[in-house]
């Protein structure tokens, strides 16, 4: 498994923990597989770095993107097999349909055979670390350090694949006071629980009977915040 995957699957762990509860346990995890463990941080590190805008110049990105792959080479052989077997372990229930750092994984790839698809990544990684830093609203805190600077990137990356609409309606809900959004979202997890079950009755398929039944639990569990008001407003409206 590439790295770029066994990454964006800790990510989905990570961002899914936070919606149901267990994000505590499943930081303590990271700790011990991931931050602890001082080649696989920094993979992590590295991964992180070429997938951040930095504002470089062209010339130093250059010459900074061939020393994050050396970098990457001597880390990657200094890796203990079982410590990778120990994360994939952990993250094996973690689905997820996209690979976040594909153009990285293409980039760092040994294969001979694939010198244009690295060609093409190294110019796409170029694009992103010269551009200018953007800062961000803050949108989990949580006070654990280096370990939630990590963790929370993984909220960040939602937020990053929300088109422009989305985002701006994301952004505009955080100035939103709790107070008045936390009464709508037990109103709209009421009425998405009984469109969905409605789904349920009028539906025989069992796999898709299946997946509602799912997703009628885990919404049943998932208590409130700015993330999950906005995840189930927008089931609510698409159903």
């Amino acid at each position: 498994m590439k790295f770029g995957i066994l990454k964006t699957k800790i990510e989905n762990v990570l961002l899914e923990s936070y919606k149901d509860g267990s994000f505590k346990n499943e930081l303590k995890t990271f700790k011990k597989l991931v931050l602890e463990n001082k080649n696989i941080n920094r993979l992590y590190y590295i991964y992180d770095d070429l997938s951040s805008n930095k504002g470089l110049n062209n010339e130093v990105a250059n010459d900074y993107i061939n020393e994050m792959v050396t970098l990457y080479e001597n880390t990657f052989n200094k890796v203990i097999p079982t410590d990778f077997k120990k994360i994939k372990d952990w993250v094996n229930n973690s689905s997820v349909s996209k690979n976040n750092y594909e153009v990285i994984d293409n980039l760092l790839s040994s294969g001979v055979l694939n010198l244009e698809s690295k060609i093409k990544s190294k110019k796409v990684i170029t694009e992103t670390i010269t551009k200018q830093p953007v800062i961000e609203k803050d949108v989990v805190k949580v006070p654990l350090s280096t370990m939630v600077n990590m963790a929370n990137k993984t909220i960040t990356n939602y937020i990053n694949g929300l088109n422009e609409s989305e985002k701006k309606e994301f952004n505009e809900l955080l100035s939103v006071d709790d107070s008045e959004l936390e009464p709508k979202y037990s109103t709209i997890k009421e009425s998405v629980v009984e469109k969905l079950q409605t789904m349920y009755n009028q539906n025989h398929d069992l796999p898709t009977r299946k997946s509602i039944t799912e997703t009628v639990e885990k919404i049943s569990i998932e208590k409130y915040d700015k993330l999950n008001y906005y995840k189930l407003k927008n089931l609510h409206d698409n159903l």
